[in-house]
């Protein structure tokens, strides 16, 4: 494996939104001196939530053991063929993970009473990170079940997804794809880490995981990133955007502050409609 691949596999265990916790984070070649990690040395230096779930790629959950040996083999094999053609979006099986045309318009939650004192500052970045989406695609509602907020778990059929708090300091916040299970289909967010990281407004943040939830993967991983690559199970919607939402400013993005490009707005479209 080549120091590329290596540094690869130490970004994507590091579990870590946060700028700084992300580049400090030690990597697995430097503690061993060995160049290629093992499958069980990578598993040991990646963060595993308190629902067990492993987070790799900064906010993305793996569930399981087998899930996880999974994603390292596509890390450490070849990098393939370079895509050239923002905006993308995630695929399993070849297809793209998407929302049907009824669900993307009918995409509920609820925002969990839990949260305490700092609900009201969670509900307003959920309002400010929805809205983004929905401004570039008519076809796209997010729509807060506020009756639901009372027993706001993945348990509650009323909605599609909860946002609930979070005790881990690992990342400030985590989503998922619209092909998880149902048990998986949550936000989870540290409501202190929310508020608090230096120049990322909460809109933007939330905005970023609910893009996940609509099916868009990190930027980064395109290869004119240069780094932060995670792997190729995605398809191109819109050319590279260094400033798009979806992409870490850590992994060599060019927006400081996480904000919505008209460039993620040409992808939406391309996806789900105008």
């Amino acid at each position: 494996m080549n120091r590329t691949r290596v540094v690869r596999l130490a970004l994507a265990a590091t579990g870590s939104l946060a700028v700084a916790m992300a580049l400090a984070a030690p990597s697995v070649q430097a503690a061993q001196g060995t160049g290629v990690p093992t499958f069980q040395e990578f598993k040991a230096t990646t963060y595993r939530d308190l629902d067990g779930q492993y987070i790799v790629n900064g906010d993305e959950p793996v569930d399981g053991n087998g899930a996880l040996k999974s994603y390292y083999q596509s890390m450490v094999g070849p990098v393939g063929k370079t895509i050239a053609n923002g905006l993308i979006v995630n695929t399993v099986a070849g297809k793209d993970d998407r929302w049907s045309d009824a669900k993307v318009g009918n995409l509920t939650y609820c925002v969990s009473n839990e949260f305490g004192s700092r609900k009201a500052s969670v509900v307003k970045a959920a309002a400010q990170g929805t809205a983004l989406w929905e401004k570039a695609s008519s076809a796209i509602d997010f729509i807060h079940v506020k009756s639901a907020d009372a027993t706001c778990t993945v348990k509650n059929k009323a909605v599609v997804f909860p946002v609930q708090p979070t005790k881990a300091t690992q990342f400030i916040a985590r989503a998922f794809f619209p092909s998880s299970p149902d048990a998986r289909r949550n936000i989870l967010v540290n409501p202190v880490s929310l508020v608090t990281t230096p120049g990322w407004p909460p809109g933007n943040i939330l905005g970023h995981e609910l893009g996940h939830t609509l099916g868009f993967r990190h930027e980064h991983t395109r290869p004119e990133a240069g780094v932060c690559f995670e792997n190729l199970n995605w398809r191109p919607l819109t050319p590279y955007d260094s400033a798009s939402i979806m992409h870490y400013p850590q992994c060599n993005g060019t927006s400081l502050d996480l904000s919505f490009t008209a460039t993620d707005g040409e992808g939406v479209a391309a996806l789900y409609g105008p």
